[in-house]
C-alpha cells in the first residue's frame, strides 16, 4: 500500500473515531456581546459563575466585543440578565456543535489535500510527534540542546522540554528566556509556536538573529498538559482543563484550571468553586502535578531567568502582573518590554487581525488569582507575561492555514522581546557587581 493510501485511511479511521464527539455541545450558542464599560465586563463575570459561561474572549470595553458560550439551558437567563442591564449582544455561532463538525471536516479536507509536511509546527500535531521532535532536535544538535523529561502527566505522559544553549548553561552572565505552552488544552495554536521557536533557535538559526541563541539561554516547554491536549482531539473539542481525577471533590468531574493553580492570592479572584467549572483552581495550590514542573523549573533557575512567557489563544494581548489590578513594583519596564513584543508582532500581522493590546492583565481584561503569570513575577522574575494569540475570528479553532503567519510574527515578538530584556538583565548583573 503506498504511503498516500495509509494517511488516507489513517484519516478515515481518524474521523470515525471522533465522530460524535461534538454532540456535547448541541443546542449551545455563542454571543458576541459589547461592552461599553468595565461595568459590563464586571456582570459578564458575575453571569460567569452563576451561569456556568465559557468565555472564548474576554474583550475590552469601547474595543473588542466578549465572545461567550452559553450552554442550551442557561440561555434564556442569559439574554435576560443582559437585557436587564442594557448590554447589547449578537449571536455569534447559533448552535456549537454543527460549527465544530464544520471545522472538524474542513480540517480533515486540508490534510487530505496538503503535501506532506517536514516539520510538526505546521499543523496541530499529537503528543506522540510532539515529544519525537523534541527528541529528534536534542540527538541531532546535543552541543546546543538538552532534553529534559520533567516527570508524568497525571494520566502518565511525560512532560518534557528544551534546554537551548551554546554554553550548556554554566554562563551566568546570559539571562534565561522560559517559555511554556498549552496550559489550556484547547488553545492548539500555543504549541506550534513553542516548536516553530525551537526551530528558529537550532535549526534555522539566521545570522541577523543569532545574538539571540549566543546571547541568551532558553527553556521551552511546549506542551505543559498533555492529558487535556489528547482530549481535545479524542473526547472534547473545547476541554480547557487538566485532567486530574479527585473523587473525594467530585465523583463526575475532571480536572482543574491550571492557571489558576498557582500559589498567588490563590482562589480569590476569578475563580470558582463548582469542580465542573473552567476556573475551578482546585482544591489548593500546586494540587496539578503538571503545574509544578513549571513552578519546578522557575525555581531552579530563579537567579538568571529574565523573561517568562505563558503562551495562550487567544485575543491579541500581552498582559503582566497582577491580577488583583495591583502593579509590581517595575512596572514601567514591564509595560516597555511587553510594547516591544506587540509592536514586533503587528509589523508583521495580517491586515484583518486585531493590534496587540498590552497592559496589567486585570485593568485590560478582568480579575484573576493563580495564574502563571502572577506567579513568575511573584517568586522574582523580572518580565513575566501572558501573550494570548490571534484567533482571526475563529476562536480557538483557528484553521491551520494560518499557523506559519502566526508562528512567524510571534517569533519576531520574542526575539524582540529577547533583546529588550536582555538589557536589563545587563544593567541589572552591572549592578550586583558593583555590589
Amino acid at each position: 500500500m503506498r504511503a498516500s493510501d495509509l494517511v488516507a485511511v489513517f484519516l478515515s479511521v481518524v474521523t470515525v473515531a471522533t465522530a460524535g464527539k461534538n454532540d456535547l455541545y448541541a443546542g449551545n450558542s455563542v454571543y458576541g456581546v459589547q461592552l461599553q464599560s468595565r461595568s459590563d465586563l464586571r456582570v459578564l463575570q458575575e453571569l460567569e459563575i452563576r451561569l456556568d459561561l465559557d468565555f472564548w474572549r474576554r474583550g475590552f470595553p469601547g474595543q473588542r466585543e466578549a465572545i461567550v458560550m452559553v450552554s442550551k439551558e442557561n440561555n434564556d437567563e442569559f439574554k435576560k440578565q443582559l437585557d436587564l442591564e442594557g448590554i447589547t449582544r449578537r449571536v455569534y455561532i447559533e448552535n456549537v456543535k454543527n460549527e465544530l463538525n464544520k471545522v472538524d471536516e474542513e480540517l480533515d479536507l486540508w490534510r487530505r489535500n496538503r503535501q506532506s509536511r517536514v516539520f510538526p509546527f505546521q499543523d496541530y500535531p499529537r503528543y506522540v510527534e510532539i515529544n519525537a521532535y523534541l527528541e529528534r532536535i536534542a540527538a541531532e544538535y546535543p552541543d546546543v540542546v538538552t532534553l529534559v523529561n520533567a516527570g508524568k502527566s497525571f494520566e502518565g505522559r511525560d512532560v518534557k522540554y528544551l534546554k537551548i544553549s551554546t554554553s550548556n548553561f554554566t554562563d551566568s552572565t546570559k539571562p534565561i528566556y522560559f517559555m511554556n505552552a498549552m496550559i489550556h488544552a484547547r488553545e492548539w495554536v500555543t504549541t506550534p509556536v513553542a516548536l516553530y521557536s525551537i526551530h528558529r533557535l537550532v535549526e534555522d538559526v539566521r545570522a541577523n538573529e543569532r545574538d539571540v541563541l549566543e546571547g541568551t539561554d532558553w527553556i521551552i516547554m511546549p506542551l505543559v498538559n498533555p492529558d487535556g491536549y489528547e482530549y481535545t482531539h479524542t473526547d472534547e473539542r473545547l476541554w480547557r482543563r487538566t485532567r486530574s481525577y479527585n473523587p473525594s471533590v467530585s465523583e463526575t468531574c475532571y480536572g482543574v484550571d491550571g492557571n489558576r493553580n498557582f500559589n498567588v492570592s490563590f482562589n480569590t479572584i476569578g475563580v470558582s468553586s463548582d469542580p465542573c467549572s473552567n476556573v475551578y483552581p482546585g482544591v489548593e495550590a500546586f494540587s496539578e502535578v503538571e503545574i509544578t514542573y513549571i513552578r519546578d523549573v522557575l525555581h531552579e533557575h530563579l537567579d538568571r531567568i529574565q523573561l517568562y512567557l505563558d503562551i495562550h489563544s487567544q485575543g491579541n494581548y500581552v498582559l503582566f502582573a497582577y491580577g488583583d489590578d495591583s502593579l509590581p513594583p517595575n512596572a514601567v519596564h514591564l509595560h516597555h518590554v511587553g510594547a516591544i513584543m506587540g509592536a514586533a508582532i503587528d509589523v508583521h500581522k495580517l491586515p484583518q487581525a486585531l493590534y496587540y493590546l498590552v497592559g496589567n492583565s486585570a485593568l485590560v481584561l478582568y480579575g484573576t488569582s493563580g495564574s502563571a503569570q502572577d506567579y513568575a513575577q511573584f517568586v522574582g522574575v523580572p518580565f513575566s507575561y501572558t501573550l494570548e494569540l490571534p484567533g482571526y475570528g475563529y476562536r480557538f479553532e483557528v484553521p491551520p492555514q494560518y499557523i506559519e503567519q502566526i508562528v512567524e510574527e510571534t517569533w519576531q515578538g520574542i526575539v524582540a522581546s529577547a533583546r529588550a530584556s536582555t538589557l536589563y538583565y545587563q544593567n541589572r548583573t552591572r549592578g550586583q557587581n558593583r555590589e
